[in-house]
């Protein structure tokens, strides 16, 4: 949980890619679908990720929660190495809002604990009465001890962008960050060398919560603006609108390198990633460098399918960008070296729409010659698509599940409900890009004790791509 002795994670990306020991367990945590709902609790299981170990690909534990219709979505740390620094912080305790019930779990892990219990939480009247938020969404530990978590809504689901600020010891909330309200809000990263925290948005809770209305997006109830704030005053200093092509900014990646003045952001709906970057008036700006075309179809929701980008992360080392398409099916790995110009060189194709066993026709693809037949592993076939990412620190093992938000999997993979989501393993060559899927590795969430879940996102106990967030001041040269 800590390197050489010091504060948690590491002194830089660098050094963490390098000295950190493979993974040998992750958290991950499952939603009860909604015909269940309001019967069955939420709850986090623990998946043994270790090749030698006899429950390689098990689900070993299951910590289940005491309310009922939360929808726990994304997690993160009370601590992480932005407090690499300091030795009287410990990783121990991971944050999982929950995007329904406003509630927010704190659950101790201990030293990486194959059997975490449940700490304390937030209730949501907390955050509600105290801030004037709702629909809480990524949490990220801050250097001075406290944690912040973005949400994306007021008490009623009407958007609202804001964020909480959390005792990392008590966990009491404080008070708000930031000096004003944006109109929505979803993920967000910080760098403090710079003074600069960018946010992204997704749109008001009380529309995504039911799934994905086109007309809600024309209504303009859905987002399409970075966010810049200054990380001192906590003041908005910009809104970069990304126009057409930037429909649902959804995750905000920050190169890893603390001073770094670049990053990007996938755009859901567009099936784009916009590059953000400081220009030389230290005004800050976004490009469009990638564009996934949509398919022509029939037989679907509307005449063109999106590939509806879901998730994106950065490996440690700067070099390449990884992302998901939901509806298409495929994970992409790009060459990043040049920043405005990435390159592809991995694709992997695990389920979607767009399989030749669903009723959809594609019948104009501007990328490929036909459609993908269906993917299987272990004799099952895969279902939804891929969603939530997560890369192991040395670059080499991808993992994903295959579940997004309730309502949209019933929307678009109703299958998910009745059979579950399930968590595969992609092996990544490191040196010349590529991926390939890990035919040993499968956790099947339709086989659950109590009915099928919908898993979502991945954590390591030690921290990982999108979880951790370096200074500057601990950007030494690493330790190889």
């Amino acid at each position: 949980m800590a390197c050489c002795g010091e504060g948690p994670g590491y002194a830089t990306p660098l050094e963490a890619m390098a000295k950190a020991p493979r993974e040998e367990i992750v958290y991950i945590p499952c939603i009860v679908p909604p015909e269940r709902r309001g019967k069955q609790p939420d709850y986090l299981v623990t998946v043994d990720v270790d090749p030698k170990s006899p429950t390689y690909s098990q689900v070993i534990h299951r910590l289940y929660f005491p309310n009922l219709s939360d929808e726990v979505h994304h997690t993160g740390w009370n601590t992480c190495s932005s407090c690499h620094g300091d030795k009287t912080q410990t990783r121990d305790k991971l944050i999982l809002p929950c995007v329904n019930s406003d509630r927010i779990y704190v659950v101790n892990v201990g030293n990486a604990s194959r059997e975490p219990t449940l700490e304390t939480s937030i209730e949501p009247w907390e955050i509600n009465d105290k801030c004037g938020l709702g629909a809480p969404h990524t949490s990220h530990c801050l250097a001075s001890g406290d944690i912040m978590i973005s949400c994306m809504g007021d008490p009623d689901g009407n958007g609202k962008g804001g964020f909480i600020l959390v005792d990392g010891k008590t966990f009491i909330v404080k008070r708000n960050w930031e000096k004003e309200n944006v109109k929505f809000g979803y993920d967000f990263w910080y760098q403090p060398y710079h003074n600069v925290m960018i946010s992204s948005e997704w749109g008001a809770p009380k529309c995504f919560r039911k799934g994905l209305d086109p007309a809600d997006v024309v209504k303009g109830h859905y987002g399409n603006a970075l966010n810049v704030w200054d990380w001192t005053t906590h003041e908005l200093q910009q809104t970069i609108d990304l126009g057409p092509d930037g429909k649902i900014p959804m995750e905000v990646r920050f190169l890893h390198d603390p001073l770094a003045t670049e990053g990007y952001v996938g755009c859901a709906l567009s099936s784009s990633i916009f590059r953000f970057y400081r220009k030389a008036d230290r005004t800050w700006a976004a490009e469009k460098v990638i564009q996934v075309p949509p398919k022509r179809v029939h037989g679907w929701a509307l005449p063109d399918m999106p590939g509806l980008i879901t998730d994106i992360l950065i490996s440690l080392d700067d070099r390449f960008l990884y992302f998901s398409n939901w509806l298409h099916g495929d994970v992409r790995q790009y060459d990043i070296t040049d920043r405005r110009l990435p390159k592809l060189v991995g694709q992997l194709f695990l389920g979607g729409s767009i399989c030749t066993d669903r009723s959809v026709k594609v019948i104009q693809d501007s990328e490929l010659k036909a459609q993908q037949a269906p993917a299987f592993i272990k004799g099952n076939r895969i279902l939804g698509g891929p969603q939530m990412i997560q890369l192991s620190l040395d670059g080499k093992r991808l993992y994903l599940t295959t579940s997004l938000f309730s309502s949209w999997d019933k929307q678009f993979y109703p299958e998910l409900l009745r059979n579950g989501a399930m968590m595969l393993a992609i092996d990544v060559d490191t040196r010349r890009g590529g991926l390939k899927l890990n035919p040993n590795f499968l956790v099947d969430f339709g086989k659950e004790p109590n009915g099928p879940v919908l898993a979502h996102e991945i954590r390591y106990p030690g921290g990982d791509c999108t979880s951790d967030i370096w200074l500057a001041s601990t950007a030494r040269k690493p330790k190889l």
